[in-house]
């Protein structure tokens, strides 16, 4: 099964009040966390999916073996990022879609989510965090078109409520964590809560 990472990052970050992908933590850009978890990953191939201020990005963040893709239609919402993603993801089987604010997914998360996945044989498999379920989600190709459906500021959930063959990821310390940054008070308690030693 081949796999990709797809990293949305795409978004304005009107709640934060300037570019959150470009904050630092840990003496890098917020970004930088989601591309170098996914480059440390298993996954065959990293897309990340930018939008607002890409060039400013691009400048700030080193993609590694990550390769952009730039979202004209951002101001549209997450699903016009995720479908430009998935359809770049061309050559994969399965896609693990990531939050760009995401700064303590690890490489860990990503390649457990790939071993259930091949586990289950489940058609998507989802994180979960005390019961709260979040990306990174693991999607396979079945499933990809019906992204094509879905419009404004959504991602994969809409296509997998209700469905029988989502498997359940829950993530354990040793994973990470799922905590995602909107304003500044969040990436202040991630930031005091310190690095995930691995």
């Amino acid at each position: 099964m081949r796999v990709a990472a797809v990293i949305l990052a795409a978004g304005a970050s009107r709640r934060y009040g300037e570019d959150k992908l470009l904050v630092e933590l840990d003496g890098k850009p917020l970004l930088q966390h989601a591309v170098d978890a996914a480059n440390a990953s298993g996954v065959d191939d990293v897309i990340v999916v930018l939008g607002h201020d890409s060039d400013a990005v691009l400048a700030s963040v080193r993609l590694g073996r990550a390769r952009a893709v730039t979202n004209p239609d951002h101001g549209a919402g997450q699903s016009t990022s995720l479908r430009l993603g998935i359809r770049a993801a061309s050559g994969a089987d399965a896609a693990v879609v990531l939050l760009g604010d995401q700064p303590r997914v690890t490489a860990h998360l990503i390649d457990a989510l790939i071993a259930r996945a091949r586990e289950t044989r489940s058609a998507a498999v989802v994180s979960s965090l005390d019961g709260r379920r979040s990306p990174p989600t693991l999607l396979r190709r079945e499933l990809w078109p019906a992204l094509e459906g879905i419009s404004g500021d959504v991602g994969a959930r809409e296509i997998l409520a209700g469905r029988g063959d989502v498997a359940v990821l829950d993530v354990t310390d040793d994973l990470g964590t799922l905590d995602d940054v909107d304003r500044p008070s969040d990436l202040a308690r991630i930031a005091k809560a310190g690095k995930i030693q691995l």
